[in-house]
Order: structure tokens, then sequence, then C-alpha cells
């Protein structure tokens, strides 16, 4: 395993940050959130044409985030970015105990990534990555990756009166909605890539959108020798409408094939039709975010009957001081019934985004109830603190408890009570400047009996990042 110290890598961070500036100039902070891009996590989102105005190169860099390629055309230009993060972690108990004891490692994603506008229609976007995991005693697929290509994809953008049509061929990334079910994959070290079509139809109230792709396979034996894994496929076709004002309103069809699946109770190759409907809004305070999904197809020889349910509901006192916002997030999923029938009824959660629940992984989205009531203040500008408590039982007895991203705990299934065990959460989230922000999250998770019975114990995770976006 190619290793370095991690204080080196802190030194280096230091070392790139410096002749940045830290970006917290007077001259950087004064432009405003409209003149300006906001830097956002899918760095392909960012358009820099508005640097095109010399007025706006307030920040460090400037001149690399805007290099012209035409004086006759403003569309014709190049971007530069680059994001690293580093997290140190401590888990005491992976798994619950039951797959490995206590572990604390530092991860480190850096990404480098270049944006050429070759004219108003055509784009390429490619975005290098380098994600690590120093000292961590067991490395899974989502921790480390050496250097290799994320993203590389042409895109070809027209506009028809109000209407724009755009389509995107190769190495790319997309997330819906909360990234419940179909995420990039931001919670752990190793993004997830898709190799994939997208081409989608966008009026002033609809969008539609049909995607084909092969997620990609991370082998990290060398540099650049990631590639589709063909085992594997998702397709979709998505509606998406705007009512009743700001509200979102989507629905969509997906096709999810595997080969040589392997569930507790079925193994063979997956064919799993998806039907997925959401509604997102707020209004007066509050705010709202309702999403199904049904699956039915085939795992070897059983049908699949599956199905999942989540909301997020709050209000915010806007005028109140802090802004306090009080929340309440439900969750279902289902299990498998009954052990050795043509049935599997074991929710598959797709591409599932590893902090929808937490960072700590203790819970994935098969067989579970979920109540999780949370209170969130702003205190200071930039500054967002969250506490929660999260309540969990299984859909059914029959079925394992899982952890992410859908991981069976051993020993789990068929024994015990619904009850699961419960957790706290308090997490800390501070935007330092605009091209650098910090985070604290830690959880404990107190198991129930069904967990002890298994050889699990109660379990603590804390995570803390810092973020430097250029």
């Amino acid at each position: 395993m190619r290793q370095r110290p991690a204080c080196r890598t802190y030194a280096w961070a230091l070392v790139l940050a410096w002749p940045l500036g830290i970006l917290s100039s007077h001259a950087a902070e004064s432009a405003t959130a409209s003149e300006r891009p906001a830097l956002k996590t899918n760095r392909w989102q960012e358009d820099w044409s508005a640097l095109s105005n010399p007025d706006l190169r307030t920040a460090p860099l400037d001149g690399l985030k805007y290099i012209s390629l035409s004086s006759d055309n403003l569309q014709s230009y190049l971007s530069l970015g680059a994001t690293l993060r580093e997290r140190y972690e401590i888990n005491d108990a992976s798994g619950f105990g039951t797959r490995g004891q206590r572990d604390t490692w530092l991860i480190q994603r850096l990404q480098v990534h270049a944006d050429l506008h070759i004219n108003e229609h055509w784009r390429m976007f490619t975005q290098l990555e380098d994600a690590r995991a120093f000292n961590k005693k067991t490395v899974g697929g989502a921790d480390q990756n050496h250097l290799d290509l994320r993203l590389a994809f042409v895109e070809y953008t027209d506009q028809f009166g109000e209407n724009i049509f755009k389509a995107r061929a190769g190495r790319q990334d997309f997330a819906f909605d909360l990234q419940r079910f179909i995420s990039s994959r931001e919670g752990p070290n190793v993004r997830q890539s898709f190799d994939a079509v997208w081409a989608d139809w966008e009026t002033p109230q609809w969008r539609f959108i049909g995607i084909a792709s092969h997620p990609v396979q991370y082998q990290d034996q060398r540099h650049f020798d990631d590639k589709s894994n063909a085992d594997v496929a998702f397709h979709m076709i998505r509606a998406e409408r705007l009512v009743g004002g700001s509200n979102e309103l989507s629905a969509y069809y997906g096709l999810y094939e595997e080969r040589d699946a392997a569930y507790l109770d079925a193994t063979g190759d997956e064919h799993r039709n998806i039907f997925d409907a959401r509604l997102g809004g707020n209004a007066q305070g509050y705010d709202w975010d309702l999403e199904g999904m049904l699956q039915r197809g085939s795992v070897g020889s059983k049908n699949i009957k599956a199905w999942a349910a989540g909301s997020r509901l709050g209000y915010t006192w806007k005028d109140a001081a802090w802004s306090p916002r009080l929340g309440l997030q439900l969750d279902a999923a289902s299990g498998d019934r009954q052990a050795g029938n043509g049935t599997l009824g074991t929710f598959n959660p797709l591409f599932p985004n590893g902090y929808y629940f937490s960072l700590s992984g203790y819970t994935g989205y098969s067989n579970l109830y979920h109540v999780k009531p949370s209170l969130t203040v702003k205190p200071l500008v930039g500054l967002s603190v969250m506490g929660a408590v999260g309540l969990l039982w299984r859909q059914t007895i029959n079925d394992a408890v899982y952890t992410q991203p859908n991981l069976p705990v051993a020993g789990t299934a068929g024994q015990g009570s619904r009850w699961t065990g419960y957790y706290n959460q308090l997490r800390a989230d501070y935007a330092l400047t605009r091209n650098i922000s910090t985070a604290v999250e830690a959880v404990h998770y107190e198991v129930g009996q069904s967990l002890r019975n298994a050889g699990g114990h109660d379990s603590n995770y804390l995570g803390i990042e810092t973020k430097f976006m250029w």
C-alpha cells in the first residue's frame, strides 16, 4: 500500500493554500454571489463565464478561473480548479464491533479539474482524483483510490427559444433530490462516477432526462486503472416539473441490473425495475421533501417485491435569534419477510450517498423504520449546528440489520426483536471563507438486544473535516 505520513499532507495543504491567499481578502469577499459563481461540491456545475468581466477578477489566481481562448467569443475559455478534503475519523466499532474493533485514520481526497468551453455549444470537462486512507486498518473500495480519472465528458448545449437541450457522454456523476438512492457519494472518500450517456430537455416548467450508464469500478492496483463495471448497469427515464411556484415534483423509471448478485435469501442475476416519485419545496418557514420508491423484478429464480419511503419535514423561525429549525425525518424500507420462499423483499438502496443518516455508516437503507427529530441553529454567520436523535427498528425480524451501503450484520437475520437501537448525532458546519470550510460530526449508537446477541456493542464515531476549494 503506497502511503506517506499524514503530517506531510497537512503541510502540503498549507503550502498550496498560502499562495492562494486562503482567498479571504476583502476584495474577494466584496463580490456578491450573483456576480461570482458559488463553489459547488460538483465542480462541473460551476459557470465561471462571469469573469469575462475583468472587474470581477478580484480574488487571487482569478486569471486561472477564466482563461480566454478567443477575443471574439467570450464563451470560449478554460477554467481550472482544485478541491482538497482532509478528514480525521475515529470509529470504535465497525459493524457494531462485528467487523473489526476500534480504528483511527485520516482520509484525504485531492481533485484537480479543467473545464474547457470551446464555444457556446461545446464543452469538455476533466477531473482527476487521488483518494488515500492513512493508517486505516481495513481499507474498503470507498476508502482509497490512487490517482485516477474521475470525470471526463463532452457536453453539447443548445437553446431553442425558452427551451434548452443538453447532452453529455463520458465519465460523469449525477445525483438526484436528497441523494437517498442515487448520489455522487460525497460522504465517503472515493466518490461514485458513471460511464454514461445523458440527455435532457428543459422548458420553463418541465425537465425530461434520459440516462444509460455503468458505474465505474474502482480497482486501485495502479494509477489510471478504473474501468466501467460491465457487471452492473443503471438506466433511467425521468420527468421533473415545478408546481405551485417553487415546489419540485419528479418521477422516474429506472432499471438496475447486476450479474451474480448476492442477498441473504437470493443469488443470481438481478433485474430490478424501479418506480420513484418525489415532492419537495418550502413556504412560509416550512420545508418538506417526500419520496417513495417501488422495486419489482427478479434475482435468480426469485421475484422482487420491495419498497422504500423517506421524508424530511421542518419549520424554521427565520426572525428568531439563531434561526432555529425543528426537523423530523421519517424513513422506511422493506426487508425479506420469509426466507426460502419465491419472493425477495430486501430493498436495494442503489447508490446511496453515505451521509443521509450520518457519516458513521451504522445505518443502511434496507429493512428499517427510522424516526429522527432534530434541531438546527445558526449562532454565527456561516456556522450551522445540528443535534438529533435517531430511533431505529427493523421492518421485519426475518431479515438482517443493515449498515452502509447495504451490508447485513451477521447473526441478526431471524433473531431478536424489531428494535435495533438509537443514536445521538451532533454536527457543526462552519464556512470560514468562500473557499475553506470545516465540519465536525459525532455519533453515539446505543445498540438494542438483537445486536448485542449477535456480538455487537455500543458504537462511537467522530469525524473532523477541513475542505479547501479553489
